[in-house]
């Protein structure tokens, strides 16, 4: 604990202010995610909170934040929704399942992150090329600006003034003519429209209102149809209809995240002493609340979302018994199998883009982080925020970016910002949401310019090929459908043409020996991507009786090259010719000794023979290959 303290004690001032303007950022951020997966925002806001606090303290990346990301939310969009419709089947029908659903993903989520970094598999982000790095980092920028740009939409009303769902006609159910709807198999009469009133053609009741192409129930003011002038439909449901903001509204908004900028860039060149950021958002709130503007703020933002799980701070301590919480969830086999793949997912998403922005801060810092730590802390963090009721998080690339360029590099920033995230959600809450929204997207929007690598376009032309199409393809691929899939994408690529160029890249210099052997010596790499250009060196059929392959300056990676060796000597046999083999690995002997005893004879032992192993990673002898009977 003493050394922990003395670690974070030497930049407290910077990382305290960094942590407060992170946490500041991270609201709309969270909130915006919150809405995208259809939870409450206190889930997400909780969430955030113990991921945050867990893999700020005990992770391998001082100065990486932590919290609910979008990359992960969406993940679980269609679990959530399909859970939903799973607990409306129970013998005792469940509302919100697919909330107690996405707990116990996030959970397991968390344990398959631990095993993760119990296995050491954070070092494999070492194999991601740079060119990915690039394109992963601009794709990020990207797609952050573009959910910055939907702050610039408001949520258009209904008739009864709450949010309007956007609605998909399916299946004609009743026919409607001369304002009179009838029942599509039977023709017989059921309701009549009387304006926008549907009432029952026998009791005269209002049953439905129609109002812009959508029938709401008269009593729970939900869609149940949506009306044209052949009749009505069933409907599915796909989210809010968001508007472009108008008028005041859009001016002021445009207005204040101008100013923002212009704060967080300017103050810099006349201070560094104070965080740009936070400056930023407090004087922007300050001139929000007294001009009375009439801007949206985080409050305004927050009521008018909503979703599924905890609905405010008396649910989330009442949630934190556990027991109680878990009571809702059938523990069963079907349950695993619903919930694994999206938590499998989830944690392999997670990871990349907490290893990719790892990577980054190492970057930025010039120092290193420890990928598997960093691993086992996010895991552990899930597992804590699904079991209390949170949802599941990762690295953040923008508030993490935010964090560095305020100052931030120790853990107290991170830790700084989940007690100031937990302080707005028990007791500033409404301080907070007095923030304008627009100071917020404003940070966000310095952020994204941070962020985005503009030196690639520059070095486009410089680069090779098929590294500047990696980069672009990657970026492209972030943006367009997932991190997970754009970096996999990216490595698949970079492999492809690294075993592409390494093909061809195999030699053979040619020349005979006073006896008449002819001598192949074999140079560069020689595995499954180079066997074809290897074999089109030999000319068995015009060579002499005596022949020799020297691999001295050739290295066999796999066994498929083995497997080339292998069939190349059968053909020479098959010709009537002595074939001897000089200057291969022990795993290459090994392997070749194996296959058959023929190469007892033909391999050449030498005091030059190379040391190297294959990918085949052969067990090895107890004793000297020749002593062995094949």
């Amino acid at each position: 604990m003493t050394e922990f303290i003395r670690k974070i004690i030497p930049n407290a001032k910077d990382d305290v202010l960094a942590g407060i303007t992170v946490s500041l950022a991270m609201i709309p951020e969270v909130v915006a995610f919150a809405f995208v997966a259809q939870i409450s925002p206190i889930v997400a806001l909780f969430g955030a909170f113990v991921v945050g606090i867990i893999s700020a303290s005990f992770g391998g990346r001082p100065g990486l934040i932590s919290g609910a990301a979008g990359a992960v939310a969406v993940i679980f969009v269609h679990m959530i929704q399909e859970g939903h419709a799973k607990g409306l089947l129970f013998d005792n029908p469940v509302e919100n399942m697919g909330y107690f659903y996405l707990l116990a993903a996030v959970v397991l989520m968390g344990i398959i992150q631990v095993f993760a970094g119990v296995f050491k598999l954070g070092r494999f982000v070492r194999l991601i090329p740079h060119p990915v790095m690039m394109g992963f980092v601009n794709g990020l920028a990207i797609v952050i600006f573009m959910a910055q740009l939907g702050m610039f939409k408001e949520n258009k009303k209904d008739f009864f003034g709450q949010n309007m769902r956007k609605t998909e006609s399916k299946e004609l159910v009743y026919n409607v003519s001369n304002n009179q709807v009838k029942d599509l198999k039977s023709n017989t009469l059921l309701f009549t429209i009387d304006g926008k009133s549907v009432k029952n053609s026998n009791t005269n009741e209002e049953v439905f209102l129609v109002s812009d192409g959508q029938v709401f129930d008269a009593k729970t003011k939900k869609v149940v149809f949506n009306a044209s002038d052949e009749g009505f439909y069933t409907v599915k449901d796909s989210g809010v209809v968001k508007t472009t903001m108008q008028g005041n509204t859009l001016y002021v908004m445009i207005g204040l995240v101008l100013l923002t900028m212009f704060i967080v860039w300017g103050l810099p060149k006349l201070t560094t002493k104070i965080p740009a950021a936070l400056t930023a958002i407090l004087i922007v709130t300050l001139i929000s609340i007294f001009s009375g503007l009439g801007s949206i703020n985080v409050g305004d933002f927050i009521r008018d979302g909503g979703g599924a799980g905890l609905n405010g701070i008396a649910e989330l301590s009442k949630n934190l018994n556990v027991v109680e919480l878990w009571s809702n969830l059938p523990f069963n086999l079907d349950t695993l199998k619903f919930i694994a793949p999206y938590a499998f997912l989830a944690a392999s998403v997670g990871l990349i883009e907490t290893l990719m922005t790892m990577n980054l801060v190492d970057e930025l810092t010039e120092s290193r982080g420890n990928g598997n730590k960093e691993c086992i802390a996010q895991g552990a963090g899930n597992i804590v925020s699904g079991a209390f009721g949170g949802t599941g998080g990762c690295g953040m690339i923008g508030q993490t970016v935010i964090n560095i360029n305020a100052g931030g590099r120790g853990r107290l920033s991170g830790i700084m910002m989940a007690l100031t995230l937990l302080t707005f959600i028990l007791f500033a809450d409404k301080y907070i949401e007095q923030v304008p929204i627009a100071a917020l997207v404003g940070v966000m929007f310095m952020m994204v310019i941070e962020t985005f690598a503009w030196s690639s376009f520059r070095i486009l032309k410089k680069i090779p090929r098929s590294d500047a199409f990696v980069l672009i393809i990657v970026s492209a691929v972030t943006v367009f459908f997932d991190l997970a899939i754009a970096v996999f994408v990216g490595v698949i690529v970079s492999a492809l043409v690294f075993a592409w160029e390494s093909a061809k890249k195999i030699r053979a210099r040619k020349r005979f020996r006073e006896d008449g052997t002819k001598v192949y010596e074999i140079w560069g790499p020689l595995f499954f991507g180079s066997i074809a250009t290897f074999n089109e060196k030999f000319d068995i059929k015009n060579d002499p009786e005596k022949v020799e392959i020297d691999f001295v300056e050739a290295r066999v990676s796999d066994h498929s090259a083995i497997e080339a060796i292998y069939a190349l000597v059968e053909k020479y046999q098959a010709a009537g010719k002595t074939i001897t083999l000089k200057h291969l690995s022990e795993d290459c002997k090994l392997l070749l000794y194996k296959s058959s005893p023929v190469f007892t004879d033909i391999i050449i032992d030498d005091i030059d023979d190379p040391r190297y192993h294959l990918a085949a990673n052969p067990e090895k002898f107890p004793k000297p290959l020749k002593e062995y009977k094949f």
